[in-house]
């Protein structure tokens, strides 16, 4: 199965990230759960790494070569954007994909607290917004940068 292929799949079956790995099919988080692809077949380190060198560009393959693991950013037109850790695990190559979703949701749509509002408000000070891996880091800053783009005219730093 080609990569772009399992990236569709797990798009429309609402996967948060996908994991692939060697000996296994295809696994998407979906609802904070990891769940195969269903029917699908297990990828072999030869599929993986296949996929990995067609994600890479020479700089990517070069890091890679040296310290067996790269962060990279890959897209689908029309259809979707991922963060990307490329790993080498056991002597094998693994992937995990973390989708980016096009649109920023509200701080309301989020069912984020007030407090929030009110903190993107501030004049000055110093914002930390902390968590664990997918507990909404980027999301709750996304939504916030876009708050006060709609409610202030201020140039804002990342």
């Amino acid at each position: 199965m080609e990569l772009n292929d399992i990236l569709k799949i797990a798009l429309k079956g609402g996967a948060s990230d996908i994991h692939l790995k060697s000996g296994l099919p295809p696994m998407f988080r979906v609802d904070g759960a990891l769940v195969p692809l269903k029917n699908g077949e297990r990828l072999m380190p030869d599929d993986i790494q296949a996929m990995a060198d067609a994600i890479m560009n020479p700089v990517q393959k070069a890091r890679f070569a040296e310290t067996r693991e790269v962060d990279l950013a890959y897209g689908i037109p029309g259809l979707g954007r991922f963060r990307v850790n490329s790993f080498q695990q056991r002597g094998t190559v693994g992937i995990v994909f973390r989708v980016i979703p096009f649109g920023v949701k509200s701080i309301e749509h989020l069912h984020l607290p007030k407090v929030i509002q009110s903190i993107a408000m501030e004049q000055r000070g110093l914002v930390l917004v902390t968590g664990t891996t997918g507990s909404g880091k980027s999301t709750t800053l996304a939504a916030m940068i876009e708050y006060i783009n709609a409610n202030r005219t201020c140039h804002i730093m990342t």
